[in-house]
Parts: structure tokens; sequence; C-alpha cells
């Protein structure tokens, strides 16, 4: 099956570390993640960020005072999927330590979670939603070589 052609800006923001989350993060697999989720031809926008630009961010746009793992911005859905994906880094670094899994496959699942949302996908709007969500995450991850993510809960 052929996947949809991916137009993609991936950059990183002033954090520390980065040459850690950058090894995470070639752009080759971030290409590779999206575009397993795209379900139409996409221009998106990855954006790696501090724990400062990450909470000023979810403060302005959803009205939550913290750095949440990853934020998605759609601007469109057809005819191409239209956004930015910001995920902070340190949260990002954090959860996968207390999850016990690697860096690399906590960003698979979260450019994944995030380009579903930036498609319509909603875990937060009920429970058969948030199913629905979790099982297509688990199908792509899967492809990707990447273990479930919510094992275990």
């Amino acid at each position: 099956m052929a996947m949809p052609p991916l137009a993609l800006s991936l950059q990183f923001g002033r954090i520390d570390a980065l040459a850690r989350h950058r090894a995470a993060l070639p752009r080759h697999r971030v290409a590779r993640c999206i575009r397993h989720a795209l379900e139409a031809p996409g221009e998106i926008t990855v954006r790696i960020v501090d724990a400062e630009e990450g909470q000023q961010l979810n403060r302005e746009f959803r009205g939550k005072d913290y750095a949440t793992n990853v934020l998605t911005f759609d601007y469109a859905q057809s005819p191409m999927v239209m956004a930015d994906l910001v995920l902070c880094a340190p949260v990002v670094a954090r959860e996968a330590k207390e999850l016990g899994v690697t860096l690399a496959a906590h960003y698979a699942h979260l450019l994944v979670h995030g380009t579903l949302h930036a498609q319509g996908w909603d875990h937060e709007t009920g429970d058969e939603d948030a199913e629905a969500m979790e099982a297509r995450e688990i199908e792509i991850l899967a492809g990707l070589g990447v273990r479930n993510p919510y094992r275990g809960r």
C-alpha cells in the first residue's frame, strides 16, 4: 500500500540534551511515523520544544498551565492534512523513563498520536472514541515495530 505524500518541516527549539533528542528523531524516522498515520497527503511541521515553550503554548491555546507531551494544531483535514505537532522534550523524556521505553519509541507513539489528532481522531470525547483511537495507534505502531504503548494499563 502506497503511503500518502508528506511535506515535513522538523524544528528544534532551545532544549537541554539537544543531541539526545536529535538522535531519537532523525528526519527519516519522523517522516515514517507520520506517513504511517496519514490517511491523506500532508503538510506537517514538527517542533521539539523546552518546558517553558510547551507550557506557554498549552496555557495560551488550551487554558492548561503546564507543559504536556504533544500539542496538535490542525488547520485542514481535506484534501490535505495541514498541522503543527509540538512535542515537549523534557516531558517526553520523563514519560519514556517512567514507562520504561526508549526515547525513540515514545516519540514514535506521540508522533502517531498527534497525526491522528490532526485528522480528527479524539480520545477525549468518550470511552468509545478513546478505545478506537488507541486501537488505531497500536495498529500503526506495530507496523513501525513499536510495542503497544497501552500494554499493562
